[in-house]
């Protein structure tokens, strides 16, 4: 790894005028310099487009044009980065602070030296007024069982940094998928091995209640979707438990607020996954003692 790598940070937009500004400064104001932003607009009627041209001082390249979709923008950014190191962001998620790649640098080069084309951090998922209403991110040994073995969304994929060696060996993003194309993404990637390195305690990014992954039902259709076609086993017990929250979740959040429901849905996941895990833990225990 070179000493200075070149980071791309690829951001998707679709009239996104009330936050793309915040999103922009947050790559801007980085204190690493050997960075570039790419943003691909599909067509905005907001004002986004105002705001695109009002900072091209900031932006290495973008273009504006009705897409197929977040993963079409991502696809089509992607022939423009020059990148060592590829992050992706929506239009209402932002770098966490000013030295985020500063410090991740290190982790980085330990990663690649050790082989592995990922690394992430955690992911503050916040409301519009800036509250904290949880933090995503944890360890790769939960966070490939909950994509691989369970099913279930067990990422942020704004904390991940992606070698640009990922998307030569397993491919871009699948355009067919509206929610669930970067879990569809991991999976391809991930489904026979390999490792990832987790950055405990560094916050990326911040990500805003709401948007495209609040639908979801959907989500988790999605994801179901993505397994049978990477030919992995789809009905899971934490994918059903994962359904029956999606279902509940619209009237939850009108219950007790969108902030409150996020946590209760990411408690959710991690009693999930951690009880899949010990009943895993079990088996092999009661395999070995057979033998």
């Amino acid at each position: 790894m070179t000493s200075n790598p070149l980071v791309s940070v690829i951001v998707a937009v679709y009239n996104g005028a009330k936050t793309l500004q915040r999103c922009i400064d947050s790559v801007s104001d980085q204190t690493y310099l050997n960075k570039e932003l790419i943003i691909i607009d599909g067509g905005s009627t907001d004002g986004t487009i105002e705001i695109l041209r009002s900072n091209q001082d900031k932006i290495t390249y973008w273009q504006s044009g009705p897409d197929n979709g977040i993963y079409d923008a991502w696809n089509k950014a992607l022939g423009h980065a020059g990148g060592d190191w590829i992050c992706f962001l929506g239009s209402d998620d932002y770098l966490w602070k000013s030295n985020v790649f500063e410090e991740i640098m290190p982790h980085l080069a330990r990663a690649e030296s050790q082989g592995m084309r990922m690394a992430y951090g955690q992911v503050a998922r916040v409301t519009e007024n800036n509250e904290i209403s949880c933090v995503d991110g944890n360890s790769w040994e939960y966070t490939r069982r909950g994509i691989v073995i369970d099913g279930i969304c067990t990422f942020a994929h704004q904390g991940m940094f992606h070698h640009r060696s990922l998307f030569e060996l397993y491919g871009k993003f699948d355009e067919s998928f509206r929610i669930a194309g970067d879990y569809e993404l991991l999976i391809r990637i991930f489904k026979d091995g390999g490792d990832a390195y987790f950055i405990n305690g560094l916050i990326v990014a911040g990500m805003q209640i709401g948007g495209i992954t609040a639908n979801t039902i959907k989500l988790i259709k999605e994801t179901a979707r993505a397994r049978q076609k990477n030919q992995l086993r789809v009905i899971t017990i934490p994918w059903l438990i994962s359904y029956a929250w999606a279902i509940c979740f619209p009237f939850l959040s009108f219950l007790i607020g969108g902030k409150y429901v996020r946590y209760l849905v990411n408690s959710g996941k991690y009693s999930v996954a951690y009880l899949s895990y010990q009943r895993k833990a079990i088996l092999e225990r009661k395999n070995k003692n057979d033998q």
